[in-house]
């Protein structure tokens, strides 16, 4: 492998948490002392700025099972050239992720396919239909970093509970995206004026505050760690803060689109901005941006979800819902820093090492001897998202004609 230079580059490690400019070199993978060339390249990195790879901690790249929407390879592929060299991919694949080969065949498919790193989530019952518990520990031996259903709801509390018991007896983080299925009914929007002049089935912020009670008693009652994924409201954002100061042992992250988006993108039956959980209001936005800027919310994600063009083409209840997210996740974050929500510094924290720290995985910083897992950042490089230029499989985003304040120029993996 070559080695390379990099001089006078803005360093954000939010694992040291220092932003300061300097030079950093790598060789064979591994990052060294900049002054132990020569190198094979190098760099101006003047204005630019360098951090450790993203983690994402939630992308689908339907592979296997949906290969139609997006393949691992195209998807880890798109993700590695938009700054992310981590995925954690949830188990709702077909088959799901509930056994240790399908562990193995993931994991074969994911080597295959290049790009970025990828980890798993476990089921955490069996074929994710909420009743008989997945077996648990031996996903965790096959390499899961956690256990979550997803959006398929669990029976009720006591298979709830059993499963935080047993995966508290491992040491294995139980993700949660808060959504009572019997409260949302199959809806489609945010309960609201929107919804209503629409016509469209609506998901009441009930749904996800009834859902992060019960996974909040029941974690008062284990010790159990458990981790919310996708949060949408602030009354979720309020559960949360709630739940921190009695010292218990949560997390949580919230989709990018989340942070910019309101109900009001549906106006026209926009089926690009079909998402679930739904995209709420603008006082439920402005409250996960200040979770995030607090640290509250720990985490950004892409919860990428790549879709061909049909399922997106019928009446807005009908689509499916998600949005093809990777290539958005850094250029959104990007946003936030212009708009002086977030700093750089903490930018890369919220993409970086807090989603690190959610799965377990190792710190991830600049120090010498760190892989280079890297990402160097042109801030000033304004572009638009062009469907015909994405890299992912799925067009699906209410981005495209996005004017965007900076990209990832060059990404290195190890």
């Amino acid at each position: 492998m070559k080695s390379v230079l990099i001089r006078n580059v803005r360093r954000l490690d939010p694992q040291a948490g220092t932003d300061a400019s300097g030079d950093l070199a790598f060789r064979d993978g591994v990052i060294v002392d900049a002054a132990s060339g020569p190198f094979d390249e190098v760099i101006d990195g003047s204005g630019l700025w360098l951090m450790p790879g993203i983690v994402d901690l939630c992308a689908r790249t339907r592979d296997p099972g949906a290969t139609q929407k997006g393949t691992m390879r195209s998807e880890s592929n798109a993700a590695f050239a938009a700054g992310i060299t981590a995925l954690c991919l949830p188990p709702d694949t077909k088959p799901v992720i509930d056994n240790t080969a399908v562990v193995i065949r993931v994991n074969r498919i994911a080597k295959a396919a290049g790009g970025a790193y990828v980890y798993m989530l476990g089921a955490l019952t069996k074929g994710l239909e909420g009743d008989a518990l997945a077996e648990i520990s031996a996903l965790k031996s096959a390499g899961c970093v956690g256990v979550t259903n997803g959006l398929a709801p669990v029976a009720n509390a006591l298979v709830a509970r059993r499963a935080l018991e047993y995966a508290a007896s491992l040491g294995m983080t139980v993700h949660v995206v808060p959504l009572d299925a019997a409260l949302a009914n199959n809806g489609c929007a945010h309960e609201g004026a929107v919804a209503t002049r629409l016509g469209l089935a609506s998901i009441p912020v009930a749904a996800e505050a009834v859902a992060m009670r019960q996974w909040i008693s029941l974690v008062e009652d284990t010790g159990a760690r458990v981790h919310f994924g996708r949060l949408s409201s602030a009354r979720g954002v309020e559960l949360l803060a709630a739940a921190k100061a009695r010292g218990l042992p949560i997390s949580a992250d919230v989709a990018a689109h989340q942070l910019f988006l309101t109900d009001a993108a549906l106006e026209g039956f926009n089926a690009m901005a079909h998402v679930l959980p739904p995209l709420r209001s603008a006082a439920d936005r402005e409250a996960l941006r200040d979770a995030v800027g607090s640290g509250l919310i720990e985490a950004i994600c892409s919860d990428h979800q790549p879709h061909e063009r049909d399922a997106k083409t019928n009446p807005l209840p009908l689509t499916e819902p998600g949005i093809s997210a990777l290539e958005t996740l850094l250029p959104l974050g990007l946003q936030l820093v212009e708009q002086g929500l977030l700093s750089p510094l903490t930018l890369a924290s919220r993409l970086v090492r807090g989603p690190a720290q959610v799965l377990g995985l190792p710190a991830r910083g600049l120090a010498v001897g760190a892989p280079a897992d890297l990402c160097l950042i042109d801030p000033s490089q304004e572009w638009r998202l062009q469907a015909a230029q994405m890299n992912s499989v799925g067009r699906n985003t209410p981005f495209i004609g996005t004017r965007f304040p900076g990209r990832a120029t060059r990404v290195w993996r190890g």
